[in-house]
C-alpha cells in the first residue's frame, strides 16, 4: 500500500522505463501534432468552436493524454505525488514564461532537474526519493516566487 501511494523509483523495472519510454513518445508526437489546437481549445474555447474545431475531441485527447502519464507515473512516484510533480515544474515555469511553448520546454527542465536533484538527494541521505523530488521541486517553485520578474518583490528602484 505505501508504494502505491508514495511509489519507489529506485525500484522502478526494466519494463516499466520501456512503458514510460514509450508512453512519452506518444505524448510529445500528440502535442507536437496538435499543438495548435490543444492550445487554442484549451484556452478560448468559444473561440475555438466559432472556428469550425472540433472542442470536445481535443479536450478529451488532453484529459486522455493526461491519464497516460498519470498512470505511467504511477509506479514511479506514486498517487499522491504524481500531482505535485504535474503542477509544480509548470507553475515554476510560469512565473518567467511569456508564452506556452517556452513554459512547457522550462517545465520539462525544471521537473529533470528536480528529479535529479531529489533522487541524488534521496539516495546519499536514505531518505524517501519520491518525497524528495517533490519538495526539491517545492523548493525550486519557492526560490522562483521570490525571485521571479512577475512577482516584482525585489524590484530595483528608479
Amino acid at each position: 500500500m505505501f508504494h502505491i501511494l508514495f511509489g519507489n523509483i529506485l525500484a522502478v523495472q526494466d519494463a516499466d522505463k520501456m512503458i514510460t519510454i514509450g508512453v512519452s513518445i506518444f505524448v510529445l508526437a500528440v502535442i507536437l501534432l496538435f499543438f495548435k489546437e490543444l492550445l487554442i481549445t484549451s484556452f478560448d474555447p468559444l473561440m475555438a468552436k466559432a472556428l469550425g474545431m472540433k472542442v470536445q475531441f481535443y479536450h478529451y485527447l488532453l484529459m486522455l493524454l493526461l491519464t497516460l502519464v498519470s498512470v505511467t507515473a504511477m509506479q514511479s512516484v506514486g498517487t499522491i505525488l504524481i500531482v505535485a510533480l504535474l503542477i509544480t515544474p509548470a507553475a515554476t515555469a510560469y512565473l518567467f514564461s511569456t508564452s506556452l511553448k517556452k513554459m512547457m520546454f522550462l517545465a520539462a527542465f525544471l521537473g529533470a532537474l528536480a528529479s535529479f536533484v531529489g533522487l541524488f538527494i534521496g539516495y546519499s541521505f536514505n531518505i524517501a526519493v519520491s518525497s524528495s523530488i517533490v519538495l526539491t521541486s517545492a523548493l525550486f517553485f519557492a526560490l522562483s516566487f521570490f525571485l521571479s520578474p512577475k512577482q516584482k518583490i525585489f524590484k530595483k528602484e528608479g
